[in-house]
């Protein structure tokens, strides 16, 4: 049953990462189409080793060491890798503060794209709540009060925890609104192809940030989050050099993703409030959400094939 839950739990952090890095992928390709075979191939190769190894492997047990200040870190270290349930205990127990903070992170993403992001609407709702755009900034604060109201009657770690969650929110929101118009700088000047190359790395670590995060809805374990994320972060390299504008096609992947992760985000809430979510839950999520905006996406490019058939 454990090997069970491993499995599924590998296979749900490769999937969240997929889905919540196909903007990223895009940048990549358009970015890399620019750039010269042997740039390319410098970039797949060191890449892969940097973002698996550097952001995937070492960013989790970073974050885990700063939720867990009483532990040095090799001893979070040894409790990250050791399968004792008393261990695993202590580590859920303590990272109250990170699951409090991670699920503000998320969920704040969720209605920052359902509120503003331009979008394929997957939903009927979705048309609606984009029209409400003004009102994000209101709704994350009252969401924000509500939460730090709550986890003040517990400990002033957690709510300060809910905090840290926003404030990460926004920085890496700003980032992230800077490489956009980075890129457009990119493809339209003759950049050299080092610039470009770091400006990627940079560009993945920063969108790397929300599937590091919500890959702790799944597990505390950073072997399994480098395993799970790292095979996503590799596959999504593959397909950014040979399928992404398929993967274009499937316009609904991004509400999936979104989706998941604001049911992640929730599950990461009430895990920091001390209410405990089996481990299952996440990974169930992601499938069920995941495969209904795939399923949805390619109904959807059939229709739209048939009927230039038909009009043809």
């Amino acid at each position: 049953m454990e090997f069970l839950f491993i499995i599924l739990t590998i296979l749900g952090l490769s999937l969240f990462e997929i889905i919540t890095s196909v903007d990223n992928a895009i940048i990549n390709a358009e970015v890399l189409s620019t750039m010269s075979q042997r740039a390319r191939r410098f970039f797949l190769l060191w890449g892969i080793l940097f973002a698996v190894i550097i952001v995937r492997g070492v960013l989790p047990f970073v974050i885990l060491w700063l939720a867990l200040p009483g532990m040095t870190p090799l001893e979070v270290f040894k409790a990250t890798v050791s399968s004792g349930e008393e261990v695993r205990q202590t580590i859920e127990h303590a990272a109250q503060v990170l699951l409090l903070g991670g699920g503000v992170f998320l969920i704040f993403i969720f209605f920052h794209w359902l509120f503003l992001e331009t979008k394929n609407f997957g939903l009927r709702a979705e048309k609606f709540f984009h029209r409400q755009g003004a009102w994000f900034f209101a709704l994350v604060s009252i969401v924000l009060m509500i939460i730090v109201w709550f986890a003040l009657k517990q400990s002033e770690m957690l709510a300060f925890g809910a905090v840290v969650g926003s404030t990460a929110f926004f920085i890496i929101h700003g980032f992230q609104q800077y490489a956009e118009e980075q890129e457009k700088k990119l493809l339209s000047t003759g950049v050299s192809d080092a610039s470009k190359i770091a400006y990627l790395e940079v560009l993945d670590s920063t969108f790397s940030v929300d599937g590091v995060i919500g890959a702790f809805a799944f597990t505390f374990s950073v072997p399994l989050i480098l395993l799970g994320n790292g095979l996503g972060a590799i596959v999504l390299r593959k397909i950014t050099i040979s399928n992404i504008e398929r993967i274009k096609r499937y316009k609904f992947l991004k509400n999936g993703a979104m989706y998941s992760i604001f049911f992640l985000g929730l599950i990461m809430i009430v895990d920091g409030f001390g209410y405990h979510i089996p481990a299952w839950v996440s990974p169930l999520i992601m499938f069920v959400t995941v495969g209904y905006f795939f399923n949805k996406s390619g109904a959807d490019f059939k229709g739209l094939v048939m009927s230039l058939k038909d009009r043809v």
